[in-house]
């Protein structure tokens, strides 16, 4: 699937070294190839006022799109999120 620039995506995979977890949105910024993966994007992930927490390069693989069977949520980035990348 192609993702739009500045469209909205969701993570698929932990990414404890850039504080991301699955679920978490980001908004696609540049579209390239990943070397040795194929296709991927330059995703920015932004807390909840709008500063950037993370820029990311992922192949597509590790995106999805969002549906209306999700729901947006809240995750302070604490000693909680450590909790969160164990349980998955």
């Amino acid at each position: 699937m192609k993702y739009e620039l500045y469209t909205d995506v969701i993570l698929q995979k932990n990414l404890p070294n850039e504080g991301l977890c699955i679920g978490d949105v980001g908004t696609v910024v540049e579209y390239h190839q990943v070397e040795g993966l194929g296709p991927g994007y330059s995703v920015e992930f932004f807390d909840m006022v709008g500063n950037t927490v993370a820029v990311v390069t992922l192949p597509e693989s590790a995106l999805r799109s969002p549906t209306t069977q999700d729901r947006p949520t809240v995750r302070p980035l604490n000693s909680t999120v450590g909790a969160v990348f164990e349980e998955t």
